[in-house]
């Protein structure tokens, strides 16, 4: 099947959305699409730096802009010259984007953006981003391939209602808004049919799924309705979710349900409550600590994960060496790291600011602590056995808790199987055994 390039950064959201535009843009053999992430500044940056390179090696090739930075900053990538197309979050998972995506038509009538009402672009036709706050629907624009993965990743909600201080992502995909059970359901049946093992669920803010959807089902419910329907689904999991939004049926589920993954990604952001308070965060350093206390004692084999923000706005430094401890804490083995970097037009970019030396100093003293933590956890499952899910090459994989296995030996790709974990090199487990 013939497509266009895409160029995926940031979170598995965008990964899913991807592989929708793959089938949207189908015959589009000419063009080269940037699914931009605008979470950090250093995102954006990365962004810019992907498209300046793409230009280069395809000099002839039309370059496309979409996601949360072309949605939030259209005017940094409409002034590149590298640029064809700048299309906002909504426009990206529309078909007629990708049947006339360079013409100059009525289409771009339909869109707008302030900055061009007020001028900012004049006419220009190559910037296509709706006010993503208006839209209240979310269609499920779900992929039934994913090319470069053995898992699939299905979308269940777009969009966030709340308003960290530090956040410029529910500006860039709009109010929270949930895909319907049952088209959650059929699509799962549609991957498990295609020969994956393992779906992982989706989303903005993946625990408010359900409220804007009759009857306010939970993601409890909606879990519940996809291990039903979908039985011959070996592996569920979940991409990251809010902490204090584990109501006690989804954590029955997280702590029992053997298909449910032993791995989960918290979004913690920091270990000091006046820091949490700042952020606007709806936990406490002790809500995070009780809640993995209580699954670890419920489920000893799960391994959590969590994104801890460095830097914040006026973090000092006993503030920190809280935020530092949680990760031992919590025993944080998959953590992510983010060095604090002002949004314009976030609260906290008004806030006094960290000096940036000291922000870089303070994400390697998490990083390192992570590192040491997820190093322990590592040795801890040499000897034991696993069970795996064989990525696409056939020589690596991820077990249950999401720890990153590679095979002496090639294995049948998209297959589970069980491995003898053996030893440990730069940071993956080896397996030197293994059977169906």
């Amino acid at each position: 099947m013939s497509g266009p390039a895409i160029i995926t950064m940031g979170c598995r959201l965008n990964i899913a959305e991807s592989e929708a535009i793959r089938d949207l843009a189908q015959g589009q053999d000419n063009l080269i699409v940037v699914n931009s992430c605008a979470v950090t500044a250093e995102a954006v940056r990365q962004t810019r730096q992907a498209i300046r390179r793409a230009r280069r090696e395809r000099p002839d090739a039309r370059i496309m802009v979409t996601g949360c930075a072309a949605q939030t900053e259209p005017e940094t990538f409409a002034a590149m010259a590298e640029v064809d197309a700048v299309i906002g979050n909504r426009e990206k998972l529309e078909a007629e984007t990708y049947q006339r995506p360079f013409a100059s038509s009525e289409v771009e009538k339909r869109f707008s953006t302030s900055l061009e009402a007020n001028g900012a672009f004049g006419a220009m036709p190559k910037v296509r981003v709706a006010d993503i706050m208006a839209v209240r629907d979310t269609v499920p624009h779900m992929a039934s391939a994913f090319a470069d993965h053995a898992r699939a990743f299905l979308e269940v909600q777009n969009g966030c209602d709340h308003r960290c201080t530090f956040c410029i992502i529910p500006y860039g995909r709009g109010n929270s808004r949930s895909v319907p059970a049952g088209a959650v359901v059929d699509k799962a049946r549609e991957l498990v049919a295609a020969g994956y093992r393992e779906i992982v669920l989706t989303g903005v803010d993946v625990t408010s799924y359900g409220p804007d959807l009759p009857g306010s089902p939970s993601l409890g419910s909606l879990v519940e309705r996809i291990l039903t329907g979908v039985p011959d689904l070996p592996r569920l999991r979940l991409s990251s979710i809010d902490s204090v939004e584990i109501d006690d049926r989804l954590f029955d589920l997280i702590a029992h349900e053997p298909r449910m993954m032993p791995h989960l990604h918290l979004s913690l952001q920091a270990g000091d409550d006046m820091i949490l308070k700042r952020m606007k965060r709806r936990h406490s350093r002790a809500d995070a600590i009780r809640i993995v206390d209580r699954l670890k004692a419920a489920r000893p084999g799960i391994s959590i994960g969590a994104d801890i923000i460095a830097g914040f706005p006026t973090e000092e430094d006993a503030m920190f060496e809280r935020s530092l401890a949680l990760i031992a804490d919590c025993d944080i083995v998959h953590g992510h790291i983010f060095p604090y970097s002002p949004r314009t037009g976030t609260p906290a970019a008004r806030m006094p600011q960290v000096d940036r030396a000291t922000i870089k100093a303070r994400a390697a003293r998490l990083r390192a602590a992570c590192t040491t933590q997820r190093d322990a956890w590592l040795n801890s499952l040499i000897g034991t056995t696993q069970s795996v899910l064989v990525e696409r090459s056939g020589l690596s994989g991820h077990a249950e808790n999401f720890a990153p296995v590679r095979f002496a030996s090639q294995q049948l790709p998209s297959t589970i199987v069980t491995a003898r974990i053996t030893g440990l090199e730069k940071d993956t487990l080896i397996a030197q055994e293994a059977a169906s």
